[in-house]
């Protein structure tokens, strides 16, 4: 995948990492989109900050970079408690899983990214400690074994997760509160990048933002992530300033369409229309063809060009849209008008 349109953190280094902090919202007054969930959210502190309890368990789910991590540092900071940070793989003896639920105090936050990957055995300890607030561990081996129950603070935990189908039916269970981020609409990724803009301190004008944002894949973290390119092609290549000129220039250097669509999504348009003649096709057979494994364009590809309407999923398999041809500008033969009609 284009490096530039990658919404996870993987491809980010050190300095990138904390301006990517920088730019993250710190209230849910600050925070842009996902009107819905955030209503309710603000309804369930307020609750609880009333009543002096802790909040809920709560799920947070969807793609990659829609601000599942952020909404936990806000959530924390609304409740005025400490958060604790880790993630799945992170968490791999049910002892890890002791020592961070013992450091809690009373209405902490524990934040588990990736909770998905937990392994089965601590998943079970966490059964008790999310329902009962009581751990159960065991202290020595053998003859000498015996369990010992550990009463805890009462606590929050906070998961997040990209596949929430690969969550086991009572850990989803648990959680009180279970919300959806979707991706954001272009006007939302504009004020954003203008937000962006103003902490990073460049002036950019609205046509460059909105062109940055249309390009973004409805994730904010691309779209921060090309304002940060852009700003480079800026400096180098311009005054230092962004407008639509330069921002057009940066991303065709990025190769960053109009649609925010890279080399592989274009090559499985392409692939359906030329190679399948625009008839549906099964994942297996669509993955063979453009050389990607079928789980990574049913979790990363897929998502976005059925969104954007460019891609179907039918009962007889993949099949592309009017818009796809449109967009790869082919001509759509006398064979293929009978798929739209």
């Amino acid at each position: 995948m284009n490096e530039n349109l990658d919404p996870s953190k993987d491809n980010l280094n050190s300095d990138e990492i904390e301006i990517d902090k920088a730019l993250r919202p710190l209230s849910f007054s600050d925070f842009n989109g996902q009107n819905q969930v955030i209503d309710n959210l603000k309804i369930f502190v307020q609750a609880a900050n009333e009543r002096s309890e802790a909040l809920d368990h709560t799920l947070l789910h969807g793609p990659p970079g829609l601000g599942k991590t952020t909404l936990a540092h806000i959530l924390a900071e609304e409740l005025g408690v400490s958060l604790k940070v880790s993630s799945g793989p992170v968490i791999d003896k049910p002892g890890d899983l002791a020592g961070l639920l013992t450091s809690l105090e009373n209405r902490d936050v524990l934040f588990i990214d990736e909770i998905h990957r937990l392994s089965p055995v601590v998943e079970e300890y966490l059964y008790s400690a999310m329902e009962d607030y009581k751990i159960d561990i065991m202290i020595e081996s053998g003859p000498n074994a015996r369990s010992v129950q550990i009463n805890l603070n009462d606590f929050t935990l906070i998961g997040a997760t990209t596949r929430s189908g690969l969550l086991t039916a009572p850990m989803r269970a648990r959680f009180g509160i279970n919300n959806r981020l979707e991706y954001y609409d272009n006007n939302i990724l504009s004020s954003i990048v203008k937000r962006s803009s103003e902490i990073l301190n460049i002036k950019i004008d609205s046509n460059a933002a909105n062109e940055i944002a249309g390009r973004s894949r409805g994730t904010p973290r691309i779209c921060n992530a090309l304002l940060r390119r852009v700003r480079d092609f800026a400096q180098i290549k311009g005054d230092g300033n962004i407008d639509i000129e330069i921002t057009k220039y940066a991303l065709k250097s990025l190769n960053v369409d109009r649609f925010g669509l890279d080399e592989m999504d274009n090559k499985i348009l392409t692939t359906l229309i030329k190679k399948f003649n625009g008839q549906p096709v099964g994942l297996n057979t669509l993955s063979t063809a453009v050389s990607e494994t079928a789980e990574t364009i049913e979790e990363v590809y897929e998502p976005f060009l059925i969104q954007e309407g460019f891609l179907l999923r039918t009962p007889r398999g993949r099949q592309v849209t009017k818009k796809a041809y449109n967009h790869l500008d082919i001509q759509i033969s006398n064979s293929q008008k009978d798929l739209f009609d």
